[in-house]
């Protein structure tokens, strides 16, 4: 299964997703910082599973419909920063959608996540994180579980994996930095949390109209939650 996470950085970069998707043979496409007032029905053969209604920056899912099913999509409200008080820029911070992969039989999940910015303290968006990872083990518990996307946790992330793995989880992130707007903070802002999957990949492609690079994720079901006889996803 291949996952592109995209922060479009108001929307700027909408224009690239259909080459993006092509060109790498994505089956999921999570999008962060988009107008969802203005996105299409499909991109590039991915059918929209949902976008977030209440930001003014939204989140959306894309899945191919010829691979998988949509089965229930939830979003998640987010403990706030002082910058979403202020500017009211996102308050459905998690798009989570459970899907049924039709080849292989089984159900995932998939979800695309923005934590508060940097004027947020990093104690608040492990509260975001670890409330998120939560949400989605309610989505469907036990289930495969990817949340990929804009975490804004450039330091210090080693503490961050000892939470994440403390819930279950695993993070990766990906082969070269994914933010290179201001000098000082280029760094590793967008990667991907999981359980249940094993991350062959993670791969940060070049840059297009973001200040954030887009990443492509290459994953596969694990073993221990693979059907005996079944291929990866």
């Amino acid at each position: 299964m291949k996952v592109i996470s995209y922060n479009l950085r108001k929307h700027r970069a909408a224009t690239e997703l259909a080459e993006l998707v092509e060109a790498h043979g994505a089956d999921v496409l999570c999008l962060q910082e988009c107008d969802t007032t203005g996105l299409p029905a499909e991109i590039a053969g991915l059918r929209l599973a949902e976008a977030t209604q209440r930001n003014r920056l939204g989140l959306a899912v894309y899945y191919r419909a010829n691979t998988f099913r949509a089965v229930e999509v939830r979003s998640l409200a987010l403990k706030k920063s002082l910058h979403d008080y202020v500017l009211k820029p996102a308050e459905e911070r998690m798009l989570a959608v459970r899907l049924f992969d039709i080849d292989h039989g089984r159900e995932i999940i998939v979800a695309s996540f923005h934590a508060a910015p940097l004027t947020a303290l990093n104690s608040l968006r492990r509260h975001q994180i670890r409330t998120a990872l939560s949400a989605l083990q309610n989505l469907g518990e036990g289930l495969p579980t990817l949340m990929v996307g804009d975490y804004n946790y450039p330091v210090f992330k080693e503490y961050l994996g000892q939470k994440i793995r403390a819930q279950g989880y695993e993070l990766t992130l990906s082969d070269a930095r994914t933010y290179t707007r201001y000098r000082f903070f280029r760094g590793h802002y967008d990667f991907a949390t999981s359980s249940g999957f094993d991350i062959e990949r993670i791969r940060t492609l070049p840059q297009g109209l973001s200040d954030h690079l887009p990443i492509l994720i290459t994953a596969k079901v694990s073993d221990s939650h693979a059907p005996v006889g079944d291929d990866a996803a």
